[in-house]
């Protein structure tokens, strides 16, 4: 792959993306947990910065919240909702639920079919207009140094957990970036030391497939 092509997860949301660009978007809030916000990466370079810069540059008054926090749980998450509706964004992703996996030896995968579910309805209830966008989760911890019986376990609570994710994006009409089984989950430039949380390159990647979805 050279220096001018598309990363695959690029491409494959431009290919899915309306051909036009999308509706100015005046504001924007980023709910979910350390993915979003940013764990392992330097200030301005977590994907949502990326993203509010892409989106928010035909804007001049454009307003932008990264409300996402390490380690929180899909229930935590119902927490942000609060401060990003004070925002009254045109836009908000939601990314959550691989705490609930990883922190439990057995996932509630119901619970957090209705906590995702919950804030995409809350969310419309009182801005009708809202675009919202989600992404599944790795179910591959190539980078991650676990037993085999704890790999089996977060890999089955991934796959669960993804399959509710795009029942949800599909019945409540959200954007999702599919990347449970992307191949580039297997580049070690994709990951920070910790085998976890994204790198830089990987939160630019995350940052233009989301923009491929709003057709940018």
């Amino acid at each position: 792959m050279s220096a001018t092509d598309p990363h695959p997860v690029i491409a494959a949301a431009r290919a899915e993306a309306p051909d036009r660009r999308s509706a100015t978007i005046r504001s924007y809030a980023a709910l979910g947990d350390s993915f979003t916000a940013g764990t392992g990466c330097d200030p301005g370079e977590r994907w949502p910065d990326h993203l509010a810069a892409i989106v928010g540059r035909d804007s001049p008054r454009f307003a932008y919240r990264n409300l996402a926090v390490e380690g929180a749980t899909s229930t935590s998450v119902l927490d942000q909702l609060g401060p990003a509706l004070q925002l009254e964004p045109d836009l908000v992703t939601v990314v959550c639920g691989v705490n609930d996996v990883l922190f439990s030896v057995r996932p509630d995968a119901a619970r957090y079919a209705r906590n995702l579910a919950g804030i995409a309805r809350r969310l419309r209830e009182v801005l009708p207009e809202v675009r919202i966008l989600t992404a599944t989760a790795p179910e591959r911890w190539a980078f991650l140094d676990l037993g085999p019986r704890t790999r089996a376990r977060l890999e089955r609570g991934s796959r669960r957990f993804n399959m509710v994710t795009r029942a949800i994006a599909d019945s409540h009409g959200l954007g999702l970036l599919d990347v449970a089984d992307h191949p580039g989950l297997a580049e070690p430039d994709n990951f920070v030391a910790d085998g976890l949380h994204p790198s830089a390159i990987a939160h630019r990647r995350a940052a233009a497939g989301f923009a491929g979805l709003l057709g940018i």
